[in-house]
């Protein structure tokens, strides 16, 4: 299997457990692996033969910015999910990180990492 990376998608949502997270919002970071046969791209330069990864962007972006979840762990299922109905896409890995998670004295992120197949 072929892979597509496309790393630091970054975008502001109002995800969260607590109730603050779903009025302030924060900012989150998705890193994509997506799973699929590229020799037919790799042959014909031609991007009806592999997957147009503005599409996968905009599904994360769009997911981020209107979705109600209150685990990240369901918001990267969700494009996880998303991401597989595409045509050509196999497989796909999900690290999607909280930059900035309310947790007193942690500077720190929380990422979840989650890998779906068809």
């Amino acid at each position: 299997m072929d892979f597509i990376e496309i790393t630091a998608i970054r975008c502001y949502g109002y995800i969260g457990y607590l109730p603050e997270e779903k009025v302030l919002g924060q900012w989150f970071e998705v890193d994509l692996i997506i799973g699929l046969d590229l020799a037919a791209s790799g042959n014909s330069d031609c991007l009806e033969d592999t997957l147009d990864y503005r599409q996968a962007i905009a599904i994360v972006k769009h997911l981020i910015s209107t979705g109600n979840f209150a685990l990240i762990e369901k918001l990267a299922t969700a494009i996880a999910q998303e991401l597989l109905t595409l045509d050509k896409v196999q497989q796909v890995r999900v690290r999607l990180s909280k930059l900035a998670a309310p947790i007193p004295d942690f500077g720190g992120k929380i990422t979840v990492d989650i890998t779906q197949k068809i």
